[in-house]
Protein backbone atom coordinates (compact mmCIF):
# COMPACT_ATOMS: atom_id res chain seq x y z
CA UNK A 1 0.00 0.00 0.00
CA UNK A 2 2.79 2.41 0.89
CA UNK A 3 4.53 1.71 -2.42
CA UNK A 4 1.30 2.37 -4.34
CA UNK A 5 0.76 5.62 -2.48
CA UNK A 6 4.34 6.60 -3.14
CA UNK A 7 3.94 6.01 -6.88
CA UNK A 8 0.66 7.93 -6.90
CA UNK A 9 2.22 10.84 -5.04
CA UNK A 10 5.18 10.89 -7.43
CA UNK A 11 2.92 10.81 -10.48
CA UNK A 12 0.82 13.62 -9.00
CA UNK A 13 3.85 15.75 -8.13
CA UNK A 14 5.32 15.30 -11.61
CA UNK A 15 2.40 17.27 -13.02
CA UNK A 16 3.74 20.32 -11.14
CA UNK A 17 7.01 19.81 -13.02
CA UNK A 18 5.06 19.61 -16.29
CA UNK A 19 2.71 22.56 -16.02
CA UNK A 20 5.08 25.06 -14.36
CA UNK A 21 6.84 25.49 -17.69
CA UNK A 22 3.87 27.56 -18.90
CA UNK A 23 3.93 30.39 -16.32
CA UNK A 24 7.74 30.46 -16.28
CA UNK A 25 8.44 30.57 -20.03
CA UNK A 26 5.19 31.98 -21.47
CA UNK A 27 3.66 34.24 -18.83
CA UNK A 28 6.78 35.61 -17.13
CA UNK A 29 10.06 35.54 -19.03
CA UNK A 30 10.17 34.73 -22.74
CA UNK A 31 6.84 35.02 -24.56
CA UNK A 32 5.61 37.96 -22.48
CA UNK A 33 8.79 39.88 -23.31
CA UNK A 34 8.57 38.84 -26.97
CA UNK A 35 5.03 40.20 -27.19
CA UNK A 36 5.90 43.63 -25.80
CA UNK A 37 9.21 43.96 -27.67
CA UNK A 38 8.65 42.06 -30.91
CA UNK A 39 4.92 42.01 -31.69
CA UNK A 40 3.21 45.05 -30.16
CA UNK A 41 3.43 48.45 -31.85
CA UNK A 42 5.41 49.76 -28.88
CA UNK A 43 6.24 48.69 -25.31
CA UNK A 44 3.50 50.77 -23.68
CA UNK A 45 0.84 49.45 -26.06
CA UNK A 46 2.08 45.92 -25.55
CA UNK A 47 1.96 46.21 -21.77
CA UNK A 48 -1.60 47.56 -21.94
CA UNK A 49 -2.76 44.84 -24.37
CA UNK A 50 -1.13 42.12 -22.28
CA UNK A 51 -2.77 43.52 -19.17
CA UNK A 52 -6.23 43.54 -20.74
CA UNK A 53 -5.76 39.99 -21.97
CA UNK A 54 -4.80 38.84 -18.47
CA UNK A 55 -7.79 40.70 -17.05
CA UNK A 56 -10.22 38.96 -19.41
CA UNK A 57 -8.61 35.59 -18.71
CA UNK A 58 -8.92 36.27 -14.99
CA UNK A 59 -12.63 37.01 -15.32
CA UNK A 60 -13.17 33.75 -17.23
CA UNK A 61 -11.23 31.80 -14.60
CA UNK A 62 -13.15 33.41 -11.75
CA UNK A 63 -16.48 32.54 -13.37
CA UNK A 64 -15.61 29.01 -14.49
CA UNK A 65 -13.38 27.56 -11.78
CA UNK A 66 -15.95 27.07 -8.97
CA UNK A 67 -18.63 25.79 -11.36
CA UNK A 68 -16.40 23.32 -13.21
CA UNK A 69 -14.92 22.18 -9.92
CA UNK A 70 -18.40 21.34 -8.67
CA UNK A 71 -19.25 19.58 -11.95
CA UNK A 72 -16.11 17.44 -11.56
CA UNK A 73 -17.20 16.51 -8.03
CA UNK A 74 -20.73 15.61 -9.13
CA UNK A 75 -19.67 13.54 -12.14
CA UNK A 76 -16.48 12.00 -10.79
CA UNK A 77 -14.51 13.29 -13.77
CA UNK A 78 -11.50 15.14 -12.33
CA UNK A 79 -9.05 13.18 -14.47
CA UNK A 80 -11.01 13.73 -17.69
CA UNK A 81 -11.33 17.45 -17.03
CA UNK A 82 -7.64 17.74 -16.11
CA UNK A 83 -6.80 15.99 -19.39
CA UNK A 84 -8.98 18.40 -21.37
CA UNK A 85 -7.43 21.44 -19.69
CA UNK A 86 -3.91 20.11 -20.26
CA UNK A 87 -4.56 19.49 -23.96
CA UNK A 88 -6.18 22.91 -24.42
CA UNK A 89 -3.23 24.62 -22.71
CA UNK A 90 -0.68 22.64 -24.72
CA UNK A 91 -2.35 23.22 -28.09
CA UNK A 92 -2.99 26.93 -27.51
CA UNK A 93 0.61 27.38 -26.37
CA UNK A 94 1.96 25.58 -29.43
CA UNK A 95 -0.08 27.84 -31.71
CA UNK A 96 1.91 30.84 -30.43
CA UNK A 97 4.52 29.66 -32.97
CA UNK A 98 2.43 31.38 -35.64
CA UNK A 99 2.65 34.76 -33.88
CA UNK A 100 5.26 36.31 -36.17
CA UNK A 101 6.90 39.67 -35.36
CA UNK A 102 4.78 42.75 -35.96
CA UNK A 103 1.45 44.22 -34.79
CA UNK A 104 -0.53 42.11 -37.28
CA UNK A 105 0.08 39.09 -35.02
CA UNK A 106 -0.97 40.82 -31.80
CA UNK A 107 -4.54 39.54 -31.73
CA UNK A 108 -3.47 35.97 -32.56
CA UNK A 109 -0.84 35.98 -29.81
CA UNK A 110 -3.23 37.44 -27.23
CA UNK A 111 -5.98 34.92 -28.04
CA UNK A 112 -3.56 31.99 -27.86
CA UNK A 113 -2.00 33.09 -24.57
CA UNK A 114 -5.42 33.97 -23.13
CA UNK A 115 -6.92 30.55 -23.94
CA UNK A 116 -3.80 28.80 -22.65
CA UNK A 117 -3.92 30.82 -19.42
CA UNK A 118 -7.54 29.87 -18.79
CA UNK A 119 -6.79 26.21 -19.52
CA UNK A 120 -3.77 26.27 -17.24
CA UNK A 121 -5.59 27.86 -14.30
CA UNK A 122 -8.66 25.63 -14.63
CA UNK A 123 -6.39 22.60 -14.81
CA UNK A 124 -4.87 23.51 -11.45
CA UNK A 125 -8.34 23.30 -9.88
CA UNK A 126 -8.69 19.62 -10.78
CA UNK A 127 -5.01 18.92 -10.12
CA UNK A 128 -5.02 20.50 -6.66
CA UNK A 129 -8.25 18.70 -5.75
CA UNK A 130 -6.45 15.37 -6.28
CA UNK A 131 -4.06 16.07 -3.39
CA UNK A 132 -6.21 14.26 -0.76
CA UNK A 133 -6.17 11.18 -3.04
CA UNK A 134 -2.38 10.85 -2.90
CA UNK A 135 -1.66 11.69 0.73
CA UNK A 136 -3.24 11.07 4.12
CA UNK A 137 -4.00 14.21 6.16
CA UNK A 138 -0.79 13.93 8.17
CA UNK A 139 1.33 14.02 4.98
CA UNK A 140 -0.50 16.65 2.92
CA UNK A 141 2.04 19.36 3.67
CA UNK A 142 5.08 17.28 2.79
CA UNK A 143 3.73 16.12 -0.56
CA UNK A 144 2.30 19.53 -1.49
CA UNK A 145 5.58 21.26 -0.64
CA UNK A 146 7.75 18.76 -2.50
CA UNK A 147 5.47 19.00 -5.54
CA UNK A 148 5.59 22.80 -5.45
CA UNK A 149 9.39 22.68 -5.27
CA UNK A 150 9.42 20.21 -8.16
CA UNK A 151 7.27 22.68 -10.09
CA UNK A 152 9.81 25.47 -9.64
CA UNK A 153 12.53 23.06 -10.79
CA UNK A 154 10.53 22.03 -13.86
CA UNK A 155 9.83 25.60 -14.89
CA UNK A 156 13.48 26.52 -14.53
CA UNK A 157 14.65 23.43 -16.40
CA UNK A 158 12.39 24.29 -19.33
CA UNK A 159 13.53 27.91 -19.21
CA UNK A 160 17.22 26.97 -19.18
CA UNK A 161 16.74 24.55 -22.09
CA UNK A 162 14.91 27.33 -23.95
CA UNK A 163 17.79 29.74 -23.40
CA UNK A 164 20.66 27.34 -24.08
CA UNK A 165 19.17 25.46 -27.03
CA UNK A 166 16.84 27.99 -28.66
CA UNK A 167 17.22 31.63 -27.62
CA UNK A 168 20.95 32.27 -27.15
CA UNK A 169 22.76 30.26 -29.92
CA UNK A 170 23.60 32.40 -32.92
CA UNK A 171 23.56 30.91 -35.48
CA UNK A 172 20.94 28.45 -34.36
CA UNK A 173 21.99 24.78 -34.46
CA UNK A 174 18.37 24.02 -35.40
CA UNK A 175 18.34 26.42 -38.33
CA UNK A 176 15.90 28.84 -36.67
CA UNK A 177 15.55 32.22 -38.38
CA UNK A 178 16.36 34.96 -35.85
CA UNK A 179 15.00 37.70 -38.11
CA UNK A 180 11.58 35.99 -37.94
CA UNK A 181 12.01 35.45 -34.17
CA UNK A 182 11.78 31.70 -34.67
CA UNK A 183 14.34 31.18 -31.88
CA UNK A 184 11.90 32.83 -29.45
CA UNK A 185 8.66 31.44 -30.90
CA UNK A 186 10.09 27.92 -30.69
CA UNK A 187 10.04 28.18 -26.89
CA UNK A 188 6.24 27.96 -27.10
CA UNK A 189 6.56 24.67 -28.98
CA UNK A 190 8.94 23.39 -26.31
CA UNK A 191 6.45 24.25 -23.54
CA UNK A 192 3.64 22.60 -25.48
CA UNK A 193 5.58 19.34 -25.82
CA UNK A 194 6.94 19.61 -22.26
CA UNK A 195 3.45 19.65 -20.74
CA UNK A 196 2.32 16.57 -22.65
CA UNK A 197 5.59 14.70 -22.14
CA UNK A 198 5.59 15.05 -18.34
CA UNK A 199 1.90 15.57 -17.55
CA UNK A 200 0.54 12.10 -18.38
CA UNK A 201 1.57 10.00 -15.30
CA UNK A 202 -1.05 11.60 -13.05
CA UNK A 203 -3.73 10.73 -15.60
CA UNK A 204 -2.80 7.04 -15.35
CA UNK A 205 -2.08 6.88 -11.62
CA UNK A 206 -5.27 8.60 -10.44
CA UNK A 207 -8.22 7.26 -12.45
CA UNK A 208 -11.76 8.55 -12.00
CA UNK A 209 -14.27 6.33 -10.18
CA UNK A 210 -15.40 3.37 -12.31
CA UNK A 211 -18.74 3.49 -14.18
CA UNK A 212 -21.60 3.87 -13.83
CA UNK A 213 -21.21 7.64 -13.58
CA UNK A 214 -23.91 10.24 -14.21
CA UNK A 215 -24.09 11.75 -17.68
CA UNK A 216 -22.67 15.19 -18.38
CA UNK A 217 -26.10 16.84 -18.22
CA UNK A 218 -26.82 15.34 -14.82
CA UNK A 219 -23.29 16.23 -13.65
CA UNK A 220 -23.77 19.86 -14.67
CA UNK A 221 -27.12 20.10 -12.85
CA UNK A 222 -25.74 18.43 -9.75
CA UNK A 223 -22.56 20.51 -9.95
CA UNK A 224 -24.48 23.78 -10.12
CA UNK A 225 -26.56 22.67 -7.17
CA UNK A 226 -23.39 21.77 -5.28
CA UNK A 227 -21.62 25.08 -5.85
CA UNK A 228 -24.80 26.94 -4.90
CA UNK A 229 -24.93 24.90 -1.71
CA UNK A 230 -21.26 25.56 -0.96
CA UNK A 231 -21.71 29.31 -1.46
CA UNK A 232 -24.90 29.33 0.61
CA UNK A 233 -23.18 27.53 3.49
CA UNK A 234 -20.02 29.63 3.32
CA UNK A 235 -21.34 32.37 5.68
CA UNK A 236 -21.98 29.60 8.23
CA UNK A 237 -18.44 28.25 7.84
CA UNK A 238 -16.35 31.10 9.29
CA UNK A 239 -13.09 29.14 9.20
CA UNK A 240 -13.32 28.55 5.45
CA UNK A 241 -14.63 32.06 4.80
CA UNK A 242 -11.83 33.77 6.73
CA UNK A 243 -9.18 31.58 5.11
CA UNK A 244 -10.42 32.43 1.61
CA UNK A 245 -10.59 36.12 2.55
CA UNK A 246 -7.08 36.04 3.97
CA UNK A 247 -5.76 34.28 0.89
CA UNK A 248 -7.47 36.85 -1.33
CA UNK A 249 -5.34 39.62 0.22
CA UNK A 250 -1.98 37.92 0.63
CA UNK A 251 -2.22 36.31 -2.83
CA UNK A 252 -2.88 39.78 -4.28
CA UNK A 253 0.34 40.87 -2.61
CA UNK A 254 2.33 37.86 -3.80
CA UNK A 255 1.03 38.11 -7.38
CA UNK A 256 1.85 41.83 -7.49
CA UNK A 257 5.32 41.07 -6.16
CA UNK A 258 5.88 38.55 -8.96
CA UNK A 259 4.45 40.87 -11.61
CA UNK A 260 6.42 43.98 -10.63
CA UNK A 261 9.56 42.58 -8.98
CA UNK A 262 11.59 42.67 -12.19
CA UNK A 263 10.30 46.15 -13.05
CA UNK A 264 11.30 47.38 -9.58
CA UNK A 265 14.75 45.79 -9.84
CA UNK A 266 15.33 47.33 -13.25
CA UNK A 267 14.15 50.80 -12.26
CA UNK A 268 15.64 51.04 -8.78
CA UNK A 269 18.96 49.27 -9.37
CA UNK A 270 19.54 49.68 -13.11
CA UNK A 271 19.48 45.95 -13.92
CA UNK A 272 19.64 45.06 -17.60
CA UNK A 273 17.73 42.23 -19.31
CA UNK A 274 20.37 39.56 -18.71
CA UNK A 275 20.76 40.47 -15.06
CA UNK A 276 16.99 40.52 -14.62
CA UNK A 277 16.83 37.06 -16.15
CA UNK A 278 19.52 35.77 -13.78
CA UNK A 279 17.72 37.45 -10.89
CA UNK A 280 14.48 35.70 -11.82
CA UNK A 281 16.19 32.33 -12.16
CA UNK A 282 17.92 32.71 -8.79
CA UNK A 283 14.69 33.79 -7.11
CA UNK A 284 12.86 30.76 -8.48
CA UNK A 285 15.63 28.46 -7.25
CA UNK A 286 15.36 29.74 -3.67
CA UNK A 287 11.55 29.62 -3.86
CA UNK A 288 11.69 25.98 -4.95
CA UNK A 289 14.13 25.08 -2.19
CA UNK A 290 11.94 26.85 0.34
CA UNK A 291 8.79 25.04 -0.80
CA UNK A 292 10.47 21.62 -0.66
CA UNK A 293 12.25 22.33 2.61
CA UNK A 294 9.20 23.64 4.45
CA UNK A 295 7.17 20.78 3.00
CA UNK A 296 9.32 18.41 5.05
CA UNK A 297 8.36 20.12 8.32
CA UNK A 298 4.92 21.56 7.49
CA UNK A 299 3.01 18.51 8.73
CA UNK A 300 4.60 18.97 12.16
CA UNK A 301 4.34 22.74 12.18
CA UNK A 302 0.85 22.91 10.63
CA UNK A 303 -0.25 24.36 7.30
CA UNK A 304 -1.73 27.52 8.81
CA UNK A 305 1.36 28.12 10.92
CA UNK A 306 3.63 27.56 7.89
CA UNK A 307 1.73 30.20 5.92
CA UNK A 308 1.89 32.64 8.85
CA UNK A 309 5.63 32.11 9.36
CA UNK A 310 6.19 32.59 5.62
CA UNK A 311 4.11 35.76 5.48
CA UNK A 312 5.88 37.16 8.54
CA UNK A 313 9.28 36.52 6.97
CA UNK A 314 8.11 38.06 3.70
CA UNK A 315 7.04 41.20 5.56
CA UNK A 316 10.35 41.48 7.39
CA UNK A 317 12.55 40.80 4.38
CA UNK A 318 10.28 42.77 2.04
CA UNK A 319 10.67 45.84 4.23
CA UNK A 320 14.43 45.54 3.88
CA UNK A 321 14.12 45.12 0.10
CA UNK A 322 12.08 48.31 -0.16
CA UNK A 323 14.38 50.34 2.11
CA UNK A 324 17.83 49.34 0.83
CA UNK A 325 19.76 51.33 -1.77
CA UNK A 326 22.58 48.80 -2.08
CA UNK A 327 22.28 46.33 -4.97
CA UNK A 328 24.26 43.62 -3.18
CA UNK A 329 22.05 43.88 -0.11
CA UNK A 330 19.00 43.86 -2.38
CA UNK A 331 20.15 40.63 -4.02
CA UNK A 332 20.79 38.98 -0.64
CA UNK A 333 17.43 40.03 0.83
CA UNK A 334 15.55 39.04 -2.32
CA UNK A 335 17.13 35.57 -2.37
CA UNK A 336 16.22 35.09 1.30
CA UNK A 337 12.71 36.36 0.56
CA UNK A 338 12.41 33.73 -2.18
CA UNK A 339 12.77 30.97 0.43
CA UNK A 340 9.36 31.92 1.83
CA UNK A 341 7.47 32.53 -1.43
CA UNK A 342 7.05 28.83 -2.20
CA UNK A 343 5.94 27.76 1.31
CA UNK A 344 3.32 30.52 1.46
CA UNK A 345 1.72 29.08 -1.68
CA UNK A 346 2.23 25.33 -1.18
CA UNK A 347 1.03 25.41 2.42
CA UNK A 348 -2.06 27.33 1.33
CA UNK A 349 -2.87 24.45 -1.01
CA UNK A 350 -2.48 21.81 1.70
CA UNK A 351 -4.49 23.95 4.13
CA UNK A 352 -7.39 24.02 1.68
CA UNK A 353 -7.08 20.24 1.31
CA UNK A 354 -7.40 19.98 5.11
CA UNK A 355 -10.45 22.24 5.24
CA UNK A 356 -12.43 21.05 2.21
CA UNK A 357 -15.03 18.28 2.71
CA UNK A 358 -13.87 15.21 0.72
CA UNK A 359 -17.09 15.04 -1.29
CA UNK A 360 -16.80 18.70 -2.36
CA UNK A 361 -13.05 19.08 -2.68
CA UNK A 362 -13.00 20.20 -6.36
CA UNK A 363 -15.72 22.79 -5.76
CA UNK A 364 -13.75 24.18 -2.84
CA UNK A 365 -10.56 24.30 -4.88
CA UNK A 366 -12.62 26.21 -7.43
CA UNK A 367 -13.31 28.77 -4.70
CA UNK A 368 -9.61 28.58 -3.85
CA UNK A 369 -8.80 29.58 -7.44
CA UNK A 370 -11.48 32.26 -7.29
CA UNK A 371 -9.97 33.79 -4.14
CA UNK A 372 -6.66 34.10 -5.98
CA UNK A 373 -8.19 35.80 -9.02
CA UNK A 374 -11.31 37.76 -8.16
CA UNK A 375 -9.43 40.87 -6.98
CA UNK A 376 -6.27 40.27 -9.00
CA UNK A 377 -6.52 43.83 -10.33
CA UNK A 378 -6.47 45.40 -6.86
CA UNK A 379 -2.78 44.97 -5.98
CA UNK A 380 -1.46 46.37 -9.28
CA UNK A 381 -4.02 49.19 -9.19
CA UNK A 382 -3.02 50.32 -5.69
CA UNK A 383 0.66 50.03 -6.57
CA UNK A 384 0.12 52.14 -9.71
CA UNK A 385 -1.89 54.79 -7.85
CA UNK A 386 0.69 55.18 -5.08
CA UNK A 387 3.59 55.18 -7.54
CA UNK A 388 1.90 57.89 -9.61
CA UNK A 389 0.97 59.98 -6.58
CA UNK A 390 4.43 59.83 -5.01
CA UNK A 391 6.59 59.45 -8.16
CA UNK A 392 8.41 56.75 -6.20
CA UNK A 393 8.83 53.11 -7.14
CA UNK A 394 9.71 52.32 -3.53
CA UNK A 395 6.48 53.79 -2.20
CA UNK A 396 4.49 51.89 -4.80
CA UNK A 397 6.25 48.61 -4.04
CA UNK A 398 5.63 49.09 -0.32
CA UNK A 399 1.89 48.65 -0.94
CA UNK A 400 2.59 44.94 -1.52
CA UNK A 401 3.55 44.67 2.15
CA UNK A 402 0.17 46.07 3.15
CA UNK A 403 -1.70 43.33 1.29
CA UNK A 404 0.50 40.61 2.78
CA UNK A 405 0.10 42.04 6.29
CA UNK A 406 -3.69 42.26 5.98
CA UNK A 407 -3.88 38.67 4.79
CA UNK A 408 -1.67 37.51 7.65
CA UNK A 409 -3.79 39.30 10.25
CA UNK A 410 -6.99 37.70 8.96
CA UNK A 411 -5.36 34.26 8.71
CA UNK A 412 -4.22 34.54 12.34
CA UNK A 413 -7.91 34.49 13.36
CA UNK A 414 -8.49 31.15 11.59
CA UNK A 415 -8.60 28.22 14.00
CA UNK A 416 -8.01 24.80 12.45
CA UNK A 417 -9.44 21.60 13.85
CA UNK A 418 -7.44 18.48 13.03
CA UNK A 419 -9.30 15.77 11.11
Amino acid sequence: MNAIMSRKAWAWALYDWANSAFPTVVSTFVIAAYFTQGIAADAATGQAQWGWMQTMAGIAIALLSPVLGAVADAGGRRRVMLLLCTVVTSVATGLIWYATPGPDSALWALVCVGIATVGFELGTVFYNSMLPQVAPPERLGRISGLAWGLGYAGGLACLLISLVLLVQPNPSPLGLDRDAAEHVRATALLVSVWMLAFGWPVLLALPDPPPPRPGWGVSVRHGLAEIWGVLRRLPHNPVMGRFLLARLFYTDGLNTLFAFGAIYAAGSFGMGFEEILMFGIALNVTAGLGAAGFGMIEDRLGARETVLVSLGALLLLGTGVVLTDDKTVFWGLAMALGLFLGPAQSASRSLMAHLAPPEEVSAHFGLFALSGRITGFLGPAVLALVTTATASQRAGMATVLGFIALGAVILATVKIKKR
